[in-house]
Order: C-alpha cells, then structure tokens, then sequence
C-alpha cells in the first residue's frame, strides 16, 4: 500500500507547481490593468478583443489606444492582394470597425423623405438633429425633389473620396492633380477653386457649407457641384428656403455675419446634410461636451470634421489635404487663400481645436484616411 501511495505523492508534488503557474499566467491578463489594487486609467478601459484570447485597451471615446496602421489578419487576406492603387471596397468601413467596434456604417449622406424615420436625429435640435424644423424640411425637399449622389456615382463599386480643407498647408503643394484623380471631391465653405487649381485641384462634387460659410458672389460658384447645406441653428433653413425658392432676404437676425443673399444653383443641386455627422463627431468621436444636446461652448466639431465623418460612412477609401492647424505657429497662414493667421481660431468658441486633432491623428494613424498634406500627425512647429 505504502509503496503505491509514494509514487502518487510525488507526482502531485510535481504537479502543484505547475498548476500553480499555469493559474498565474491565464490570469495575468485579467490581472495587468489591476496589479496591487491598481484601477484602469480613467480614460482606458480594458475589453476582450474580438477573438476573445487577450484583453485590447480602448480609450474613452471607444478607440483602440494601440493604432500602428498595420492591417488586421482578415484585412490583409481580403485587400492585401488588390493591385497597387486600386480602389478598395469597403476598405474604410472595415479599418474604422477594427479600431473603432462600434461603428455602424448605413449612414445616408443627406437628408431624404423619409427623413423622419432616422432615430438617431429626430429627438435633437439643430445642429445634432432636426427637431422643430420638420414642416420647414419637408417643403425644402419637396422642391429639390433628388435626395442622392449622381447615377454615375452612385453606380461606382468603390468610391474614393477626399476631403479638401481650406488650410494654410495646401499652399504650394502642387497636389491639384492628384485631388482631381478622386471620384468625390468635397470642398469647405467658400474656400475657392480659381487661381489656386495647381495646389486644391480644379474638380468640385459638392460644396458643404452653412450661410455664414456660403460664396456671397455668385460668380465663384463652380458648375456641376452639388450645394450641400449644413445646419448649425433654425434659422439656417429659413435661409436654405429663401436660396430655394429665390425669397428676398428678410433680414439677418439670427447670423453672425452677413450671409450670401442668392445660391445659383437649381432646387434639385441642393441637398441637406444628414445632421447624424455633426452629432456622431461631436459626442462619440471628438468627446466633445454633450450640453443636453444643445449648442454649447467648444461642443461643435468644425465643418471639416463633419466632412471626414460624412466620408467614414459613404466612401470605401477617404483622404483628406488642407487639415492639421499647427497652434504654434501663431503668424502661420490659416487659410490656403487668404492672410488671415493662425492666431485667428484661437478666439473660437464652438470650436475645440485640440480635441478634434486627436481624433483626427487615430485615423491617420491608424491608416483609416490618408492624409495628402501630411499636417495632422506632424510634430508641433513643422
């Protein structure tokens, strides 16, 4: 009996150990972000990976904090045998999904009949929603009666999109050819195309704008773009009515600066902006203030911000020119047209400048946009 006893005993000697061991490494980690009693990071928290196998450690916004760039296995297998420069399908979606989970693409690009149908809008006022505008909505787009993108574009298998901002640092790039190879060129505001085609390119597929951001002359307007209004307050689509429907102005209560007084295009080359863009950049991306859903101090991403979230959902590949405001260089230029300086945005008060950059560097960083003018990741003072 004793001498089977023994045998036994020793190989449970010989086994405790490496239980022991074996316990401390399944648990380490669950254990790293917890060692002696420590917490996670306010803005981190710790969240099992898609595999379920290891933990990945997600900022505050929801994005992954490791971002290299590099493509995950199933992106490598899907896109890593295209030929050099062809366009991606559903590129985009599945980058921002692997560093971003909850993103959901089907977001339509403007506002469309069925408008009142969209949830995630219709309980917040302007600028995040459309709540008390909706009579005013349906009559704008009972006149401009197309909701959509061109036949030929919304044909296309995979679009590529840029987003062309009115920075400082698209000036003498020499980049308006490689602008106009894109199938969708958006253009910000009133920031021209004439005279500066060499460095922004020469092709517009729509201008987003609002009317204190809108070409006041006529004249400047580019042909065959589309008009795309965003709306920051109510008043905003009392002004898209009167440009529609070719009102006189009524005065120009309700705007911080003079406002344009015609828009030359027909009803039907303008559309509305889903205004999800402007919430979903504002309160997940950015983690601006949520203000009860109101209009706040800092709690408004800039136009371009919007443009780029607008892109995320409609386009399979995005780059961006013209973006990265550099705060240290006050006497810099602020705009590719104009001598307004850097100092200028530091007096915003909608604005908050070096949240959105941080946005903006995860998705370069992480190879979810391009960014031709290489000004977002660059180090302060370049």
């Amino acid at each position: 009996m004793m001498s089977i006893m023994k045998p036994t005993r020793n190989l449970l000697f010989a086994l405790c150990p490496m239980l022991v061991l074996g316990f401390l490494y399944y648990s380490s980690g669950k254990l790293h972000l917890h060692v002696w009693g420590q917490k996670p990071h306010k803005d981190k928290e710790a969240t099992l990976s898609p595999a379920g196998n290891a933990y990945a450690v997600f900022d505050k916004q929801g994005f992954l904090m490791k971002l290299d760039g590099k493509l995950p296995p199933e992106l490598e297998y899907k896109y890593g045998n295209l030929s050099e420069g062809a366009c991606k399908p559903g590129y985009v979606a599945a980058k921002m999904t692997a560093i971003y989970p909850k993103f959901v693409k089907p977001a339509s690009m403007f506002l469309d009949q069925n408008f009142k149908r969209l949830k995630n809008v219709n309980n917040y006022l302007p600028p995040f929603g459309f709540k008390t505008q909706e009579n005013i909505i349906e009559v704008i787009l009972s006149a401009t009666k197309d909701y959509g993108l061109s036949p030929e574009l919304n044909s296309l298998p995979c679009r590529r999109c840029v987003i062309v901002g009115n920075g400082g640092i698209l000036s003498n790039k020499s980049l308006g050819s490689r602008i106009d190879e894109y199938d969708i060129i958006v253009r910000l505001n009133e920031a021209p195309v004439s005279g500066f085609d060499k460095d922004v390119g020469s092709k517009t597929t729509m201008r987003i704008t609002y009317p204190e951001g809108a070409i006041q002359n006529p004249s400047r307007y580019e042909k065959d773009s589309l008009f795309v209004f965003s709306a920051f307050k109510p008043q905003d689509f009392r002004w898209l009515r009167q440009m529609i429907f070719k009102d006189n102005q009524r005065g120009v209560d309700g705007f911080w600066k003079s406002v344009a007084q015609q828009v030359p295009r027909e009803p039907s080359e303008m559309r509305i902006l889903n205004p999800f863009f402007i919430q979903e950049a504002s309160f997940r991306f950015i983690g601006l203030p949520h203000n009860n859903g109101l209009m706040g101090k800092g709690n408004i991403p800039t136009l371009g911000a919007v443009a780029i979230t607008m892109a995320l959902h409609n386009c399979d590949e995005v780059a961006v020119a013209g973006f990265g405001y550099d705060m240290s260089t006050p006497h810099a230029p602020l705009h590719y047209y104009e001598k307004v300086k850097m100092s200028a945005i530091k007096e915003s008060w909608t604005h908050n400048i070096s949240k959105e950059k941080e946005f903006l560097r995860k998705l370069v960083k992480a190879g979810v946009i391009t960014d031709l003018t290489n000004g977002i990741l660059a180090p302060p003072g370049i």
